[in-house]
């Protein structure tokens, strides 16, 4: 065998009976450990390559995918993320993978995907009649897995960057103007959810975060409410952003709404056996039906309320600092960016404003 010693930062080095030389040392892959060897006619050869491919390994310059497949690896990867997301953005990486990127690409190696392909891909996407907007979910969650791909070393760049998503009209929002919220919170007087609409439109807070309150939540004397969790069909989750975690002032009128709900558990908005309703029926059961009721727009969207808050406030003059922290907006810049319909207006308010401070010099 010759001289099978171990070079200090060589790996291992020994020789073999027909005479070459040969080098090994360990990479670690998607399947654990792998040994990797380096050929050569002397040992300093051998030396020299196994001291370059160590160097290389160790500066994540080396990729082996191996015979993983595209379908395989997205299984692993989202198996990895599980615990890491919140619930609702897992589902909806797990339905892109399930329903649109194993069928098309799950066979490929991983190391083999093009960005061609991928273009093919959405292209035939919208050709099926899906919309720019679910396709460019498509892309964000093969973007976010091969993004990991590369981070585990495992294919050296992202063959997403290369590929251009489609790009999706700005969706309008449509907000209900005063006139309209009358309609809608005559028409809720003396329901069972008549406070639920009235906190949806005078706090603007997500649907689900309306049925994550707990009594315990609120203190009616001081007229506060505390965010603290959202709920998704049965799935608790904390606020979609850290400034999701925030405390409202109630109106009276949201108030005397809670004051006159009924208090069947420690949820808010509750089932008869006191869980937290579901998205699913709230929109079926009571939004669609109210929609009919009151003749208003029936593509009106429950999360239009929340539009509809922040819009009213707006063009009341309140700053859009404390609409985003109702809203609970990560950044001022989402609230400017989303309601700039409404800025305007507020300009025109902040002209006369100037106007009248200089009046005395006419």
């Amino acid at each position: 065998m010759g001289d099978g010693r171990r070079g200090r930062g060589e790996g291992s080095i020994y020789r073999r009976k027909d005479g070459r030389w040969v080098g090994q040392y360990d990479l670690c892959t998607h399947l654990g450990k792998k040994t990797k060897y380096i050929y050569g006619k002397t040992r300093k050869e051998v030396a020299t390559k196994l001291t370059k491919a160590m160097a290389d390994r160790d500066a994540g310059m080396v990729f082996d995918a191996g015979s993983l497949k595209v379908g395989d690896y997205l299984d692993g990867w989202l198996d990895s993320i599980r615990d890491t997301l919140r619930r609702r953005t897992w589902i909806r990486h797990d339905e892109v993978v399930r329903l649109h990127l194993k069928p098309s690409s799950g066979n490929t190696k991983l190391d083999r995907l093009r960005a061609p392909q991928v273009q093919f891909l959405y292209r035939s996407k919208l050709d099926r009649g899906l919309s720019p907007r679910t396709v460019q979910i498509i892309h964000a969650t093969l973007h976010k897995a091969l993004k990991q791909a590369v981070r585990w070393s495992l294919v050296p760049r992202n063959v997403a960057d290369s590929v251009d998503p489609p790009k999706a009209p700005k969706r309008e929002i449509k907000p209900l103007d005063e006139g309209r919220v009358k309609v809608l919170l005559k028409a809720v007087e003396g329901e069972k959810l008549e406070a639920l609409y009235v906190l949806a439109v005078t706090t603007g807070m997500r649907v689900g975060e309306l049925l994550g309150i707990r009594w315990k939540d609120m203190d009616l004397q001081v007229g506060a409410l505390q965010v603290k969790r959202t709920v998704f069909n049965g799935h608790i989750e904390a606020p979609k952003t850290l400034k999701g975690r925030r405390s409202i002032k109630l109106t009276q009128t949201a108030i005397r709404a809670l004051q006159e709900h009924q208090k069947v558990g420690e949820w808010v908005f509750c089932t008869k056996v006191g869980t937290p309703l579901s998205v699913h029926n709230l929109h079926n059961r009571s939004w669609k039906p109210l929609l009919k009721k009151t003749g208003l727009p029936l593509d009106t969207r429950f999360h239009d309320l929340r539009h509809t808050c922040a819009t009213l406030l707006l063009s009341k003059g309140v700053h859009p600092k404390i609409v985003q922290e109702m809203l609970g907006h990560s950044s001022i810049t989402i609230t400017l960016d989303t309601y700039s319909h409404v800025l305007p207006n507020m300009q025109e308010t902040a002209a006369e404003a100037m106007e009248d401070i200089f009046e005395d010099r006419k």
